[in-house]
């Protein structure tokens, strides 16, 4: 590939997992700054946005999808937290990760020499379940557990895109915070009955990100041409503790129970429940030092927002 065809203007964006939470708001960014956003789906009957067939289990993919992107944004996985983690959903959400980038690249390698960038959504699940009060960027090591070793192995198989000369992005997502659903739709529901309470000791850290600024960080990732790993999380990571009484707060409701319990966290959502008892407090200096303002970088900013 020559190297004018990296400089040359990105137009088209294809982005994968496009109608989730994360792509839909995603796709309409992009569109008002004037890409041409397409989708992949196994059931392309959406008209808002030009969407291409690929069915990751079967191998296929619609190579116009391929073809016509100049940058592919990489959202596609099935949810960790859709489903109690039984072996099958466990393997479930490692190979739709892993077998989704594998597809991708292929593909690429063999139909679109001129693609430019790829960016692919990881997690800061790469850090382990618990790392205390330490401050994780991204040069902190992978921790352990299935979540770690499902975002390396994740990520390794996006690094194989530099071999074809693309620029390659990896954002570290964390806690998304979206009135239109995931983790503070769910927190909220107990909290609105008036039985919310902070999950086991309550001192573990939640790095969150409002889901604006998440999507504002692929966006300046595509424009700056930023290359590397990138933490997808908001300056300021609160204890689960804080975190639940600044929500009661602005939802003026009372937390008057004691804590969750590990063993009842346990008894409820099973080996699932190692990602709401530990966390991990992350720091998002390095995509602020590629000039990437935030728009909400304090929790109450991002809740007023969200929750009136």
């Amino acid at each position: 590939m020559s190297s004018a065809n990296l400089n040359d203007p990105i137009k088209t964006v294809l982005i994968t997992g496009g109608t989730g939470l994360v792509g839909n708001q995603l796709s309409d960014l992009l569109t008002s700054k004037g890409y041409k956003v397409t989708h992949l789906s196994r059931n392309p009957t959406q008209k808002h946005y030009q969407t291409f067939y690929w069915d990751i289990k079967k191998n296929e993919i619609d190579e116009e999808a391929v073809t016509s992107a100049d940058a592919i944004i990489h959202l596609a996985g099935a949810g960790v937290s859709d489903k109690r983690w039984t072996e099958e959903w466990k393997k479930e959400i490692y190979k739709s990760r892993i077998d989704s980038t594998r597809l991708l690249k292929s593909k690429v390698a063999e139909l679109n020499p001129n693609l430019k960038h790829f960016i692919s959504a990881s997690a800061i699940g790469y850090y382990g379940w618990d790392t205390g009060d330490q401050l994780m960027d991204e040069t902190s090591p992978k921790g352990p557990g299935f979540l770690a070793d499902v975002v390396a192995d994740w990520e390794k198989e996006v690094d194989v895109f530099s071999e074809l000369n693309i620029k390659v992005s990896k954002v570290r997502i964390g806690i998304v915070l979206s009135e239109k659903g995931g983790a503070l739709i769910e927190l909220m529901k107990p909290i609105r009955y008036g039985v919310g309470a902070p999950l086991a000791s309550g001192d573990q850290y939640m790095s969150w990100i409002h889901m604006q600024d998440l999507c504002g960080i692929f966006a300046h990732t595509l424009e700056k041409s930023s290359e590397g790993v990138f933490n997808g999380v908001s300056p300021n990571p609160y204890t689960n503790k804080e975190f639940t009484k600044r929500v009661a707060s602005i939802l003026k409701k009372p937390l008057w129970l004691p804590n969750v319990p590990k063993f009842a966290l346990r008894l409820i959502v099973g080996e699932m429940a190692d990602i709401l008892i530990g966390g991990n407090r992350v720091s998002s200096k390095k995509v602020e030092s590629t000039g990437f303002n935030f728009q909400f970088s304090t929790l109450d900013d991002a809740l007023q927002d969200l929750l009136h």
